[in-house]
C-alpha cells in the first residue's frame, strides 16, 4: 500500500515548452475548450470533492498563469494585479480537506504561484516593478532584464525515535490537543540530514544518531517543500526550547494509532489527512 501524501498526485501535464513559444500559448488560450480555474481571494471553488473550472474568457497575456493540461484541455489561472498576499484561514483548509488528492495538488500549483506573484512585484536587482513572464512561470525586469522564478523553501519535519516511541511536539497556535512532529527550515549551507539533527536539538536538547527520508509534500503556506524524516536519536531527555514550542511529549505505536482513528480517548489530536505530519506519522507506523 503506497503512502498517502497531501497535495501530491495533480494530473498537471504542465506543457512546459508553450511556456517558452508565444504563439503555443495563444493557441491554448484561444482553445474554446480551455478552462479557467475558479478562485476568489485564493480560495477556490469546490463541488463534491472536485476544483470547479469556468470557460476561460479572453484575458491580457499578463494576466494568465498556464498550469498546464488535464485531459488534453487547456487549464489557466487569473493573476489578478491587484492582489495581496494571501491568507490562510480555518474555513479554507477544510474545505481544502474535502478534495481528491490530485485537486488538492492542483491547487497547491496554483495558489503557489499566485501568492508568489502577488508577493515579488518588483525587481530584487534593481528595485523596479516587473512583469509576468513564460506564461506566469516567472516575472521579468523591463529596466536590468533580471527573469526571476517563484522560488521554494525547503523545510524538514521529523519524528524523533528512541526505544519505539516518537516526539511529538504542539506549539500555542495550533488546535487544542493536537500534537504534530517537529519542524524547521533548511538553512544556508545545511544538508537535509544535518538540519534534521539541528532542528531537533535546538527545539527539544535530543542528539540524533542517524536519519532516514521518508517523503515530501509541497506545501502553499506560502509555497515550502515539506521533507518528511524519522531520526533514531540517542537518549529520550528532553529540553524543551518553549520560544518554538509549548510542550514536547514521547508516545507509543498504540497511541499514535489511536490519535489516528480519532479515538475518542486518544491522547492527541493528530495533524489533518492533507499534512505530511499525518503522513509521517502513518509511515512510522508502518514500519513495524
Amino acid at each position: 500500500m503506497s503512502l498517502y501524501v497531501g497535495f501530491t498526485g495533480a494530473p498537471l501535464d504542465r506543457a512546459e515548452p508553450a511556456r517558452h513559444d508565444p504563439a503555443m500559448l495563444a493557441a491554448l488560450a484561444a482553445n474554446p475548450a480551455a478552462l479557467l480555474l475558479d478562485m476568489t481571494d485564493f480560495v477556490p471553488g469546490v463541488a463534491d470533492g472536485a476544483l470547479a473550472w469556468t470557460p476561460l474568457t479572453p484575458l491580457p497575456a499578463e494576466e494568465l498563469l498556464l498550469l498546464g493540461l488535464i485531459d488534453n484541455i487547456p487549464r489557466f489561472a487569473r493573476i489578478d494585479p491587484g492582489a495581496v498576499a494571501a491568507k490562510r484561514t480555518p474555513e479554507l483548509m477544510a474545505l481544502l480537506d474535502s478534495l481528491a488528492a490530485g485537486e488538492a495538488g492542483v491547487y497547491a500549483t496554483a495558489r503557489s504561484v499566485l501568492d508568489w506573484h502577488a508577493r515579488h512585484r518588483f525587481c530584487a536587482n534593481c528595485g523596479a516593478r516587473t512583469a509576468p513572464h513564460h506564461a506566469g512561470w516567472a516575472r521579468l525586469c523591463p529596466v536590468c532584464s533580471t527573469e526571476h522564478y517563484p522560488r521554494t523553501d525547503p523545510v524538514v519535519i521529523m519524528l524523533a525515535e528512541f526505544e519505539d516511541r516518537v516526539l511529538i511536539g504542539r506549539q500555542a497556535s495550533f488546535a487544542p490537543g493536537r500534537y504534530s512532529a517537529l519542524a524547521g527550515f533548511v538553512e544556508v549551507g545545511e544538508s537535509i540530514e544535518e538540519a534534521v539533527a539541528r532542528e531537533l536539538h535546538e527545539e527539544a536538547g535530543v542528539v540524533a544518531t542517524s536519519v532516514r527520508y521518508i517523503a515530501s509534500q509541497p506545501w502553499p503556506f506560502p509555497s515550502q517543500l515539506m521533507i518528511a524524516c524519522i531520526a533514531s536519536v540517542a537518549d529520550d531527555v528532553v529540553t524543551l526550547d518553549l520560544a518554538e514550542l509549548e510542550d514536547a511529549k514521547w508516545v507509543s505505536r498504540a497511541e499514535v494509532a489511536a490519535s489516528l482513528a480519532a479515538e475518542p480517548d486518544a491522547v492527541f489530536g493528530a495533524p489533518p489527512r492533507y499534512a505530511i505530519a499525518n503522513s509521517l506519522f502513518n509511515a512510522w507506523l508502518g514500519e513495524i
